[in-house]
């Protein structure tokens, strides 16, 4: 059972839960369904109500994205908490207290781009985001799109974008217990 359990990213090579799992991949690749299913089984056998929460990062701009964002809620179903936190994902985990709890959050590459929409320094919100993770006091799942994998973008904005997005990934991985790549539903397994 261990074995099954350090091999699906519940817990380290070690023994002991895993941190901070990190699942890349493309759009609609099965990164939420992964991260679900793996912070329920993190949580299974530790009582009739356990905490989930799930920090999203996305707005809803329009109608489409409202409803998209509505569906997911409703998907998740009623055992998930669920915090939009478009920009300060690093002062909602210096709150947490409560180490029982499994906190996934949906996406990086939203955060990223709220980020560069309001103009603050994505430096220094990637070294609070990994300072946040590290102190937190329960496993955290975080999600991200990847995006290098294309052609080199024909803007600016676009390959600032790019750019930060792959340095953010580099640092987030190296902090990782596990990192999982994700394409048609599939993993691999990185780290």
């Amino acid at each position: 059972m261990i074995d099954f359990l350090k091999r699906e990213g519940i817990v380290s090579v070690t023994g002991l839960p895993a941190k901070l799992h990190f699942i890349l991949g493309g759009a609609r690749s099965g990164k939420s369904a992964r991260a679900l299913s793996l912070a329920e089984a993190a949580l299974t056998g530790k009582g009739e109500t356990p905490h989930l929460t799930y920090i999203a990062t996305a707005e809803a701009g329009d109608a489409e994205m409202a409803a998209r964002i509505r569906r997911h809620q409703l998907e998740r179903g009623p055992r998930w908490r669920t915090a939009e936190i478009p920009l300060h994902i690093a002062t909602a985990l210096l709150q947490v207290k409560d180490p029982d709890q499994v906190i996934v959050i949906d996406c990086l590459t939203l955060w990223l781009s709220n980020l560069m929409h309001a103009q603050m320094d994505i430096g220094a919100a990637t070294e609070e985001l990994l300072h946040a993770l590290q102190t937190c006091p329960c496993p955290a799942i975080i999600l991200s799109n990847e995006v290098g994998l294309g052609v080199v973008p024909d803007n600016p904005v676009a390959r600032e974008f790019r750019d930060h997005s792959g340095r953010l990934h580099q640092a987030m991985a190296a902090q990782a217990d596990c990192v999982d790549f994700m394409a048609a539903g599939l993993h691999l397994r990185l780290k």
